[in-house]
């Protein structure tokens, strides 16, 4: 609820408050003789009714065009009753028995004390997107350089940086935008982006997330997003896009609400004239139809899904699980199977040597004379190389390359002496090849650069020098720390986890051995994933887990589908959630706090028709006076926000 609207309501509770309580002291025999004049009753309520009409009855009225009277329409046909039967009875002079002024003033001023509760009550569901707002809107120490090349530190506001701009981040202050860390190391507390606690550890050439705060140290770093680009401000506009999105389960009780104000409009023209029937008294009979329509508003179904569906989001927010639609927490509740991207999900992407080898002299290497990491070599007789050389020429040629077994070579085997390459490219489905000043050529690559010189065809890299192999490594792709804990969490549940991937049999196989999965497809297409999804979606509803660009149609083609927050750019804007924090950790957060979020929706909805059905009878029998069933209908929609609200301390895993 903005602050905009919240003040609206105030205001007018401000405006009506003061002439209803003077209507109430006449009402109380307080006394005041002149105030048992019903012209001077007609000239306190009537500002009342002013108010009330132009908020409630333009509201009434535009809903009544467009065919879908809304909740303000009982409000103004209650209050208006009310109000043209004290008038009618003053213009003919009829007495005090047919002047109702102070119900007419009481109902509208009892509502709009109950909006604004409900406004008050509202507001505090938007607590965690307030907190990243604020995040946003922060002071940044700018560098700059006179016409000496002398260095000035200014500040600034956090939305004036541009990408570009050199910032200076001190010990306890929040990083103002999106940078890059040029000098320094910090320890980095980034709990308002991923809810992880625990702080993160940077250094030179590491991104910072603005928003985050540095807990201790002190770097200079480089803008990398304009304000308006930020991963922080991309995620606050996620948020509020999610609320204001309507869920299924809200446009249901829309159409419901829709259907209701008539029947309630004719439940209460029944209730006057039955009363009328058996009292013979024209008053009493007004009286409890007024109180039909008042208590009847259902303002409270209206508020069910909504309240809800904010509280979950923003405490989703809070723990680092971006809803992209309102309509992703819904889709929860239903589902019963997990699928599994591989690479990058289950594992990190990074990939660690498990095994090597260096060949003997003629070539060829027994499998049973293979290494694991670590090791320190031993070969069949005579080797070309020496183990000390034999990672030195892999990390060698491996550093010009930016795959990421390279990579995780490199990160193995770093040594200082390198070799010096006269030349070096990398060859597309090949690998590196490299020569040196004295004509030797060096290959490392996949089995093709070795065919014919080793039977050995299961190793992922192979390093050939003039045609003679030197040797191979194994490497594997490493899992997930968190996965094993998440997927044990699944089966617990009774989850049904399946693991689609595009890699081979065995590596699949072997993961889903690791880690339990109860299916695998391997060496699927994208489109081939696509029709896998497709059908297990249809059979059951399905959430899919995926990071890679490949994987984006089968996150579209799933009931749900979940990226993480170091997915490609179109897996991340194809999902419905993203998972903040680098990992899979907060998935049965996800999982559990949907599942909440619609179990608070059905209680929200029940409760709401539950008063409906006692309460119109209530009043239609007279137990309830039209100011009385005001005050009652403003503070049951605040019980429905109080009922939501418990979602922010509900234990979620």
């Amino acid at each position: 609820m903005s602050k905009g609207v919240i003040n609206r309501h105030l205001r007018y509770l401000f405006i009506c408050l003061p002439f209803t309580a003077i209507l109430f002291v006449q009402e109380m025999g307080a006394g005041m003789v002149w105030l048992t004049n019903p012209w001077i009753q007609l000239a306190i309520c009537l500002p009342v009714y002013i108010t009330g009409m132009h908020f409630f009855g333009r509201s009434a009225l535009k809903s009544i065009r467009k065919g879908k009277p809304n909740m303000n329409v009982l409000i103004a046909v209650g209050a208006s009753a009310a109000f043209l039967y004290s008038l009618s009875g003053t213009w003919m002079g009829l007495g005090a028995d047919y002047v109702f002024y102070e119900t007419a003033a009481a109902i509208i001023t009892f509502v709009f004390l109950g909006y604004y509760l409900e406004d008050v009550a509202v507001r505090s569901t938007q607590k965690a997107l307030d907190g990243l707002v604020r995040s946003e809107k922060t002071m940044a120490n700018m560098v700059a350089y006179d016409d000496e090349q002398q260095e000035m530190v200014f500040p600034v506001e956090g939305d004036q940086l541009r990408s570009g701009d050199l910032i200076l981040i001190r010990s306890g202050e929040r990083v103002p935008a999106d940078a890059k860390i040029l000098w320094g190391e910090a320890s980095v507390d980034e709990s308002i982006l991923t809810g992880e606690s625990l702080p993160l550890d940077k250094r030179s050439k590491d991104f910072l997330v603005g928003g985050s705060i540095l807990v201790a140290g002190t770097v200079r770093a480089q803008v990398t997003a304009d304000a308006g680009d930020s991963v922080l401000a991309g995620i606050v506009r996620m948020v509020r896009e999610a609320q204001g999105e309507k869920a299924p389960v809200q446009r249901l009780a829309d159409r419901i609400s829709a259907v209701f104000v008539p029947v309630v409009l004719g439940l209460a023209v029944a209730a006057f004239g039955l009363n009328y029937f058996f009292l013979h008294a024209l008053t009493p009979a007004l009286m409890r139809a007024i109180a039909v329509l008042v208590i009847a508003c259902p303002c409270a179904m209206g508020l069910a899904t909504p309240a809800a569906i904010a509280v979950g989001l923003g405490r989703a927010a809070r723990q680092g699980i971006l809803f992209r639609r309102a309509s992703g927490l819904e889709a929860f509740k239903g589902v019963r199977q997990v699928i599994f991207d591989k690479t990058g999900t289950l594992t990190t992407g990074e990939f660690a040597i498990v095994g090597w080898q260096v060949a003997p002299a003629g070539g060829h290497a027994p499998e049973r004379d293979r290494m694991e990491a670590g090791g320190t070599g031993s070969g069949v007789g005579p080797t070309p190389v020496s183990p000390e050389e034999f990672r030195r020429i892999a990390f060698s040629l491996e550093k010009y390359s930016a795959h990421p077994i390279a990579r995780g070579i490199t990160r193995a085997w770093r040594v200082k002496n390198d070799q010096r390459w006269r030349k070096i490219e990398e060859i597309r489905g090949v690998g590196m090849r490299a020569e040196t000043k004295e004509g030797d050529v060096y290959i490392a690559g996949s089995y093709k650069v070795a065919a014919g010189l080793t039977r050995e065809e299961g190793h992922s890299v192979y390093i050939v020098r003039n045609g003679q192999l030197l040797g191979w490594i194994d490497v594997e792709d490493t899992l997930r720390a968190e996965a094993a804990a998440v997927l044990q969490w699944l089966r617990v549940k009774g989850f049904r986890t399946v693991l689609l991937s595009g890699d081979k049999e065995d590596r699949c196989a072997r993961v889903a051995s690791q880690l339990g999965v109860d299916e695998v497809f391997a060496q699927q297409t994208p489109e081939q994933k696509v029709a896998v999804v497709s059908r297990l979606s249809a059979e059951a509803p399905t959430a899919m887990v995926g990071d890679g660009i490949n994987d984006a149609p089968a996150l579209a083609a799933a009931t749900i589908g979940i990226s993480m927050s170091d997915a490609a750019q179109l897996a991340l804007q194809t999902a419905d959630v993203v998972l903040m924090g680098h990992g899979l950790r907060r998935l049965p957060a996800a999982l559990e706090l949907g599942r909440h979020t619609f179990t608070t929706i059905r209680q929200n909805l029940f409760w709401a028709f539950f008063y409906n059905i006692v309460a119109i009878p209530v009043a239609g029998l007279g137990l309830l006076t039209p100011a009385v069933a005001a005050l009652a209908m403003g503070f049951s929609d605040v019980v429905l926000v109080l009922n939501s609200l418990r979602l922010f301390v509900r234990k979620v895993k």
